[in-house]
């Protein structure tokens, strides 16, 4: 049997930088994977280049049944403590937009700087070894395909349902409930929107086509690109609004990002009316979504001869475009999940379960996810960071 002081559940990005903290304190610890190389979520994250952390961390870019949950992590655990380790390990990076930082090279650097940690802090790492069961007769009992381990403390750090190609599953979620901790509602996150029949014939040869867009829903707004698929819509401004959208509602889209449309045509019906409204309205909008716009509206001819009752009516499918998205491609693409194990069963500070003396659950598997962005990257190193100093 192998003994161990701390036994981590994951070895992706929480797990390891937990792994590292717990190490370098004198822990023994075993990092446990079933996937054949360790962090696959960062690896393909950014497109190969990792968006690994945000230089804008608050609460309100955080969604759980309690947002202020996570900032005990992060205030001790920010940025700038990682972007320092990314610098320490001389891996160049840059600030794409709205304050996230991608590698210059490829995001095997970050997965090669935390293994490369792990193992000069002396922490073992069981890669393609199925966990399969945890009790606790007395330490925490783990049956694994390599043996049984007994650990002194448990780190459960499996992420969520999100890509489960890559080997996701809800094991962690079956762990807090075997030791009697309540999961929140779980569904997917991050992940493009799919229409109804009538919206796909209308919308569906735009595939391809994207465009800056303002989308909302509720109080929730986010003015990113927006993409047009063969399915309905992605972008990150879908995939941001994603997590707040749930099935059955609507959401609102500016497709001329801010422009007011119905004033801009009436201008240029007093300087140019002779031209196409289609031609007009082109001149905000690709011309192909101008001409799929007015197909849907059924309004063709001269600008000139448009009433503003018309315009106004064109205004609105542009800048106020309410559609109805019947679904989400689900766990298949979505980058993360939305919820997971109840912060109020945790500590805080340790992200240990109140009830269960030496169980932890950190990253994804709890009911924090972040924005796109690095949010979910940024709660994963804060959060394996606390974990760590603790277990």
């Amino acid at each position: 049997m192998k003994r161990v002081d701390v036994a981590i559940l994951g070895a992706g990005a929480a797990g390891m930088m937990c792994a590292i903290e717990a190490a370098r304190r004198g822990r023994r610890v075993l990092v446990i994977d079933h996937a054949q190389a360790p962090g696959e979520k960062i690896r393909i994250s950014g497109g190969g280049r990792c968006n690994f952390t945000n230089l804008s961390v608050a609460s309100e870019r955080f969604l759980s049944q309690n947002p202020r949950f996570a900032l005990s992590a992060l205030s001790r655990f920010r940025p700038q403590d990682f972007i320092a380790r990314v610098d320490r390990a001389g891996i160049a990076w840059h600030e794409k937009t709205l304050g996230q930082l991608f590698c210059d090279g490829s995001a095997r650097q970050i997965v090669g700087m935390l293994c490369g940690q792990m193992e000069e802090a002396g922490a073992d790492l069981w890669l393609g070894t199925q966990a399969t069961e945890v009790t606790r007769p007395g330490a925490f009992l783990l049956a694994t395909g390599r043996g049984p381990v007994e650990a002194e403390r448990l780190v459960v750090a499996t992420g969520g349902k999100s890509i489960p190609k890559m080997g996701a599953t809800g094991f962690g979620y079956d762990i807090a409930r075997r030791f009697g901790l309540p999961v929140t509602e779980t569904r997917p996150a991050l992940v493009p929107l799919t229409f109804g029949e009538d919206d796909l014939a209308a919308w569906k040869h735009l595939s391809g086509l994207s465009v800056s867009a303002r989308v909302g829903h509720g109080r929730a707004g986010f003015a990113e690109g927006l993409l047009f698929t063969h399915r309905g819509l992605s972008g990150p401004s879908i995939l941001q609004i994603s997590s707040y959208w749930r099935e059955g509602e609507e959401i609102e889209v500016d497709l001329a990002a801010g422009s007011d449309i119905a004033a801009a045509l009436r201008a240029a019906r007093g300087s140019g009316g002779k031209v196409s409204v289609g031609r007009a309205l082109s001149a905000h909008l690709p011309a192909r979504l101008a001409d799929a716009v007015l197909a849907g509206l059924r309004i063709e001819g001269r600008l000139a001869d448009q009433s503003n009752a018309t315009l106004d009516r064109i205004g609105a499918a542009v800048n106020r475009w309410r559609v109805r998205p019947i679904g989400s491609e689900g766990y298949r693409t979505a980058e993360v999940t939305l919820g997971g194990v109840d912060t109020r069963a945790l500590d805080a500070r340790t992200m240990e379960a109140r009830t269960v003396p030496g169980l932890h659950f950190i990253g994804e598997v709890v009911d924090v996810t972040g924005w796109l962005g690095g949010y979910n990257f940024q709660w994963a190193w804060s959060s394996g960071w606390a974990a760590g100093q603790a277990v």
